[in-house]
């Protein structure tokens, strides 16, 4: 038996299939899902026991078809209340913000069983929130922390089932556990490397959760009034999110702030002894290359280096190359794939009948908080990153105001995420105290 053992993924959405087929194929152990009680899972749940647990994912790239297959699930939990049985790791392939909520649920007696919790998509400070929560229910589980998810997987047919598609695959993700020379972490590196995907070790789970390029462009991109009307405002005319003003929020104040976060981040993380990333080089190497003739690899590596003004002329020309897939075979016309054609979505009703704001920007509204807390916790300088949050709590306060007595979910509610700070800052200020001796 291998490190894994017993595998328990939480969260019913398509990457879950994805993570299934790929444990249950490459390390052949067993897999069970357990989800909440929702619409949506109930979907899900129908369709997979029809098929006798069965679940799919296709490639949309032959290249990727390592990732292809189907298995068939073991066990399935409707309700993480329900979930039984010895588990020792947990896969929690939900968003960052439900990571306490979803543990909440789970019997305590599951919980002092993990030896291993594996975050799929954390942000800034989960590894810390996850260690200090699971210290307080008796577990001294290893937490790993990847800096985001292996690609881009949606559903077969766009609705919940026991079908995937998985579209894209990055070519490098960043790993680091809460257990040094985790033996785990080399069996995962080794696990992606077989489906073409490097995966780089680093020294801490810290190191890992910063190499995430959504916490770098997501709070400006998504807390600007062009996004934020396109949000909460008239759907009309669609608004796409890396295009330029007019079409898109892409502006060079968009790209002032953008930059002036980077640096704010940059800060909080060399306060906390870690090292930060050339945004720039950051953007090109690990999420979409541009042509030389765009960006030359001279203004890549010198990038840090260089006055803001050339910093923020940069960034700029790196999302005007990225209009059009520029690696992409022209048509008869000449026109190249439309790369940058990716709507912002629109509030909309949920299957419970509530008002919900969509997964962008409220996910970045819980990261660009936690780095806010963070950085007041440590004494460090974040004025973007307040403008861009007074920005945001102004507008879903408006929109709550014009939604009044319609049901709303939390979304529409401006929060302080205290209790999750608590444990993320306490966690810092020991893994500290320890350094420090």
């Amino acid at each position: 038996m291998h490190d894994f053992e017993r595998v328990l993924i939480a969260g019913t959405g398509p990457t879950t299939l994805q993570l299934a087929v790929l444990l249950k194929n490459r390390l052949g152990c067993p897999v069970g899902i357990a989800g909440r009680t929702s619409v949506r899972s109930a979907a899900f749940f129908a369709d997979a026991g029809k098929n006798n647990n069965r679940v799919r994912v296709d490639v949309q790239n032959d290249k990727h078809r390592v990732l292809a297959g189907e298995c068939v699930i073991d066990e399935l939990f409707q309700g993480y209340a329900t979930v039984r049985g010895e588990w020792e790791t947990l896969v929690l392939a939900v968003t960052a913000d439900a990571y306490t909520a979803v543990l909440d649920g789970i019997d305590g007696t599951v919980i002092e069983r993990l030896g291993c919790v594996v975050l799929v998509s954390p942000t800034f400070g989960s590894n810390s929130l996850v260690r200090n929560y699971l210290r307080g229910r008796g577990s001294a589980a290893e937490v790993i922390s990847f800096s985001s998810y292996l690609g881009d997987t949606r559903w077969h047919t766009g609705a919940p089932s026991s079908r995937a598609l998985t579209a894209g695959v990055k070519r490098r993700l960043y790993v680091g556990s809460s257990s040094p020379g985790s033996t785990k972490v080399e069996l995962l590196r080794e696990l992606h490397e077989r489906s073409g995907i490097t995966l780089a070790a680093m020294a801490s789970p810290m190191d890992a959760e910063t190499r995430n390029i959504s916490l770098y462009v997501h709070p400006a991109l998504f807390m600007n009034d062009v996004s934020l009307a396109a949000v909460f405002g008239d759907p009309e005319p669609v608004r796409y999110v890396y295009k330029l003003f007019p079409e898109g929020p892409i502006t060079p104040t968009l790209v002032n702030e953008m930059v002036c976060q980077w640096k704010e981040l940059t800060g909080i993380v060399n306060a906390m002894g870690h090292s930060g990333v050339n945004l720039l080089q950051f953007m090109l190497d690990d999420s979409y290359p541009v042509r030389p003739e765009s960006i030359s690899r001279q203004d890549i590596e010198r990038f840090e280096k260089l006055p803001a003004i050339h910093q923020e002329y940069l960034v700029y020309v790196r999302y005007a190359s990225l209009l059009v897939d520029p690696f992409s075979e022209p048509d008869q016309a000449g026109r190249y794939f439309d790369f940058s054609a990716i709507p912002i979505r629109h509030t909309f009703v949920d299957g419970a009948g509530r008002w919900e704001v969509p997964r962008m920007p409220k996910e970045d509204y819980y990261r660009t908080k936690i780095i806010q807390g963070v950085a007041r916790h440590l004494g460090s300088p974040c004025p973007t990153v307040d403008r861009l949050i007074a920005r945001y709590e102004r507008r879903i306060g408006e929109a709550a105001r014009a939604l009044a007595g319609e049901s709303l979910s939390d979304a529409f509610l401006v929060r302080d995420f205290r209790a999750d700070l608590d444990m993320i800052c306490d966690e810092i200020s020991t893994t500290r105290r320890v350094a420090a001796n």
